[in-house]
């Protein structure tokens, strides 16, 4: 960044001395030369040319040579239409690689006093995490992160969906059909055992709704009479009517699930700042529908229930209140946004969701800003595409969901599998393997969905996330796990390579000054990412950091460098290629092994 501003400044005396122009620095911009041209950065003259009289390529051309001959920065330039492409001088380039060496938060910025709350997770007590979620984690995680590295104080929340029909649904199959089941009973995950009277509330209701559909000829009054579906309504009422045997069972079974969810976030890495509970924040909601009656924001209707009309906002109108007092989604968010609000006094509150639920929060935007809250403006929504796996979509409700814990158990297989056929850890504990395949599983999923851009659907194949030679997380690991092991064996052969004094006369080969180059764009990327929530262009960044880094290990020996001079600007280079890998990488949820 610093080399930029310099660079900037150059340019801006270059046109003073030979156009006698005096521009501000603001606007003069500059951008990494596009690959298949020579250079390091180029200026773009078309916009100066009427300024100066001259044609843009005549322009550029005076620029370049004036800045050759006057600035120490500029080696050498190439024009190319109206494209001045500046190349940076070897010199330049090694004090920037002993900055970047030495500074102990490089690419991170100071605290900006600007506070976020990053809402994640948000899963239902009626079924484990699944596939879908995992995206979900892994995007608000490396969000989060990313914005405290940009300055930000980050507040992680969770919001748990922990009552409503849906929970009511496993609930009352759990009555039916349970016969006392407990995880510890019958060895299963209390999450899991809960989701299996999910999916088998929804077989007993479909098959109830063939049976009533055939007797009474009428479907649409099947599906809303089946019996089953009655007494999960009819639960609902109670729990919030406060009927004890309903909240003992469900105390009991989101208990159950509680201590599931704990075990998969651990598996993963996962913490959290502050969870909250629907159930503790539903009647919040109601406070927040009466007050808009009172304003007349929302409206009732003839049966009791309670909408907004937002038909003039462009949108329909929306269910905030069910007939018989009980709450929807919308009803719970309106009145957490307050609470969160009064807890963190935030800048910003982003909400990671599906991207099925945009129409959702383009309602509670909207009607935030209706109710007057001052907040509105600052709340988004991150909206995500959804993951699907080779065999379709997954359907919870139909038990074809593939569940976190399950894929993670398949990563691990898969990463174990792939490490033996290599057969280069002979000289690891069982503890240290265990580790690394761990390691290596959690890294290749969450890099495969993270290099994606958020809207993007997603196809997630777990043999290609796992790939030493493609564009994945175990890659960059293997990278990083490399230059690890060339730094041991200079430390052991007591090579001093660390903050060492750099000979600024050498010539640079082209895939060491691209690899220098690329590492002075890690603050720009960083930064990038935080402004547009997107952990996707530090995933992109990190692979091109490796990919570059692998070029110049296969041209350019390191150890065996005869050059002391030489050897030691390569291991330098090396530990801050390995520091900015770590750093990349740690801010996207994911380790980096030591050895490999």
């Amino acid at each position: 960044m610093y080399l930029e501003q310099e660079l900037i400044q150059a340019i801006q005396k270059a046109f003073q001395q030979a156009f006698v122009l005096t521009l501000p620095l603001s606007a003069l911009s500059i951008q990494p030369t596009h690959k298949e041209f020579e250079g390091d950065y180029t200026f773009v003259t078309f916009p100066w040319a009427r300024h100066c009289r001259k044609k843009p390529e005549e322009v550029a051309r005076q620029l370049g040579e004036q800045m050759k001959a006057n600035s120490l920065l500029v080696a050498d330039f190439n024009v190319v239409k109206g494209f001045l492409n500046l190349k940076i001088a070897d010199k330049v380039w090694i004090k920037s690689l002993m900055a970047m060496d030495r500074d102990p938060n490089f690419g991170f910025s100071p605290p900006n006093g600007k506070k976020v709350v990053v809402e994640f997770s948000s899963p239902n007590t009626n079924k484990p995490l699944h596939l879908g979620h995992l995206r979900n984690i892994f995007l608000g995680y490396a969000v989060s992160e990313i914005l405290k590295a940009a300055g930000h104080t980050v507040y992680k929340v969770n919001l748990v969906n922990d009552r409503g029909i849906h929970i009511c649904k496993s609930i009352v199959a759990y009555q039916q059909f349970g016969q006392g089941e407990t995880p510890e009973k019958v060895g299963i995950k209390g999450d899991h055992l809960v989701g299996k009277y999910y999916v088998k509330f929804e077989q007993v209701y479909k098959a109830q709704v063939a049976q009533l559909t055939q007797q009474w000829g009428d479907l649409e009054r099947a599906t809303q009479e089946a019996p089953i579906l009655l007494e999960a309504q009819q639960m609902l009422k109670k729990w919030e009517q406060g009927d004890k045997t309903v909240r003992t069972l469900w105390s009991t079974m989101n208990s159950w699930v509680y201590q599931g969810f704990e075990a998969t976030y651990q598996h993963l890495g996962i913490t959290f700042d502050k969870t909250y509970y629907e159930s503790a924040t539903y009647l919040l909601g109601k406070e927040v529908v009466e007050e808009g009656l009172s304003k007349g924001i929302f409206y009732k209707r003839d049966d009791g229930s309670v909408w907004a009309d937002l038909t003039e906002e462009g949108l329909d109108h929306k269910l905030v209140l069910r007939a018989d007092g009980t709450s929807v989604y919308i009803t719970q968010d309106l009145g957490v946004a307050d609470l969160r609000y009064t807890h963190y006094v935030f800048d910003r509150s982003i909400y990671v969701v599906g991207n099925e639920q945009d129409y959702h929060f383009e309602v509670l935007f909207k009607l935030m800003r209706q109710l007057g809250r001052r907040y509105a403006k600052d709340m988004y929504h991150l909206s995500y595409g959804m993951v699907d796996l080779p065999t379709g979509r997954m359907k919870s409700r139909e038990g074809t969901v593939v569940d976190a814990d399950q894929l993670i158990e398949t990563m691990i297989e898969i990463a174990t599998q792939r490490t033996q056929q290599l057969g280069k850890i002979d000289n690891f504990t069982e503890e240290e393997a265990q580790q690394l395949y761990h390691i290596l599983a959690l890294g290749g999923i969450k890099y495969f969905f993270l290099r994606v851009e958020a809207p993007k659907r997603i196809l997630f194949d777990p043999q290609a996330s796992i790939d030493l030679h493609g564009h994945t997380g175990p890659y960059i690991q293997y990278t990083y796990a490399r230059i690890a092991a060339i730094l041991r064996k200079a430390r052991t052969e007591n090579i001093a390579y660390e903050h060492e004094i750099l000979d600024e006369s050498l010539s640079l080969q082209p895939v060491e000054r691209a690899v220098i180059i690329q590492l002075s764009r890690f603050p720009d990327k960083l930064q990038e990412a935080a402004e547009t929530y997107s952990p996707s262009i530090l995933a992109q960044y990190v692979f091109e950091l490796a990919k570059d880094y692998g070029s110049m290990y296969g041209e350019a020996p390191i150890l065996q460098e005869g050059k002391v001079a030489l050897r030691i600007l390569r291991l330098s280079l090396s530990a801050t290629v390995a520091r900015t890998i770590q750093r990349s990488m740690q801010l996207l949820g994911i380790a980096v092994p030591e050895r490999m």
